[in-house]
């Protein structure tokens, strides 16, 4: 029968060691045995930005990439944006579960009464300049929301913990409007308990002085959809800081506040963007093909909105936002003239040899900025309305990481490239320095 183990042999030594494999998996640290001199620290792995390194056991996010899977606690992605809403995949998130309509019920009413801010925090967000970036604003407010709730940082107390994570998923909305209305140079709206999750956040952005301000009810559904769609990502860039901030137990308001600063990165959050500003360039279709060919040289173009790090398949979500795309179109009763470039470029490289091969499929982002700009939502905000609905997500990987016994603080080890031991050099025998690049 055969064993799970792996058999290494060390040519430097002839030694050979025997580690256990599990979950398809081995230890890293099990490396630590294999060593030349006794005493020295022992082998190591290299593995810049993790392209082959698990760093925690999860229940929340399954992904196959190759076979274009995303599943949220077992439940394919495209089925929950269909039949259910953002709160509901919220709770699955957070519980592990879906939740019955009682349950539903009390969780609604939790995050609806925790949607107001404490009025301090309007005076905050008055002091940035005029012109600040949404998504800055919103990093700071939520870090400043620690300082709210100093009983934040008893992190391994379960109630409190929780109490949180209601009040981080309740007061992104708001604060994420208050950030576009500052930016934009308008009043603040407060938030209602009237309305849904997604309507209330679209009402804060867009009200203006109507005495009761409605927005069209598949219009909310469409914004809840992408909600749903930006909910959990697996261990991606911003959730392996919200997890690295959490691993030092840090409260959750500073390390959602680590994670949105992650997303605020263009190659994150603003992938959406990137693909808008792709699309503007190429104009119109009869420009696609001259586009088509500089990208496929590499002669400068860059094809935006397709590939994945993780899918090696069409994005699950690329389809529903497709879908999405045409129902906002037909809603707002115009269409943009910039979905015709990208329904061309979807079908080249859809049909293309040179993007087949690649697998070089669209993803979540290629049609996600075409439906916020058709709800005339500025670009500056696109990070931000990822940063609002991946609150849920990274809160349910923080506690999952709080509650795993396997998890210590994150100390990542390094290859030391520099110099050995120097001897100090007085200042009047230094020399310039010769300049790099």
């Amino acid at each position: 029968m055969a064993k799970e183990t792996l058999t290494i042999t060390d040519n430097r030594t002839g030694k050979t060691y025997e580690v256990p494999i599990t979950e398809d998996t081995i230890k890293a640290i099990d490396l630590k045995q294999i060593h030349v001199v006794e005493g020295d620290f022992g082998l190591m792995t290299y593995d810049p930005a993790f392209m082959n390194t698990a760093s925690c056991r999860s229940a929340i996010t399954y992904i196959d990439g190759d076979a274009g899977i995303l599943r949220y606690r077992g439940y394919p992605v495209d089925q929950l944006a269909e039949k259910s809403t953002y709160l509901e995949v919220a709770y699955l998130l957070i519980n592990g579960e879906l939740p019955t309509q009682t349950e539903l019920d009390k969780f609604t009413q939790d995050v609806t009464h925790h949607t107001f801010v404490h009025e301090n925090v309007r005076t905050f967000i008055d002091g940035f300049r005029y012109d600040a970036h949404p998504m800055g604003m919103l990093c700071a407010t939520v870090s400043a929301l620690s300082t709210f709730y100093p009983e934040a940082k008893d992190v391994l107390n379960h109630d409190i913990r929780r109490q949180q994570m209601v009040r981080l998923i309740a007061k992104m909305p708001t604060l994420a409007a208050w950030s576009y209305r500052h930016h934009a140079g308008m009043p603040f709206v407060y938030p209602s308990n009237e309305v849904s999750y997604s309507e209330n956040f679209l009402q804060m952005l867009k009200r203006i002085a109507e005495p009761k301000f409605e927005v069209h009810p598949e219009i909310v559904k469409a914004l809840d959809v992408l909600f749903i769609l930006h909910a959990d990502h697996e261990q991606n860039c911003s959730t392996n800081v919200m997890r690295s901030i959490g691993s030092s137990r840090a409260d959750p308001y500073v390390a959602v506040a680590g994670a949105a600063a992650a997303l605020y990165g263009p190659l994150h959050g603003g992938a959406n963007e990137a693909v808008l500003r792709m699309l503007r360039e190429i104009g119109s279709l009869a420009n696609v093909p001259a586009f088509v060919k500089e990208a496929k040289g590499g002669s400068g173009a860059r094809l935006m909105g397709f590939g994945h790090r993780v899918y090696k398949n069409y994005d699950p979500r690329a389809k529903v936002i497709k879908r999405l795309a045409d129902q906002v179109f037909d809603l707002v009763g115009k269409k943009s003239p910039l979905l015709d470039v990208a329904l061309e470029l979807e079908r080249i490289a859809l049909t293309d040899d040179y993007f087949v091969s690649r697998k070089l499929y669209p993803n979540v982002d290629f049609y996600s900025g075409l439906i916020y700009e058709a709800l005339k939502i500025p670009v500056d905000m696109f990070p931000v309305l990822f940063a609002i609905p991946r609150t849920s997500g990274w809160l349910a990987q923080w506690e999952e990481l709080l509650l795993d016994k396997d998890q210590k603080i994150a100390r990542p080890r390094q290859i030391y490239t520099g110099y050995d031991e120097r001897a100090f050099v007085t200042m009047d025998k230094r020399t310039a320095a010769p300049t790099k690049g």
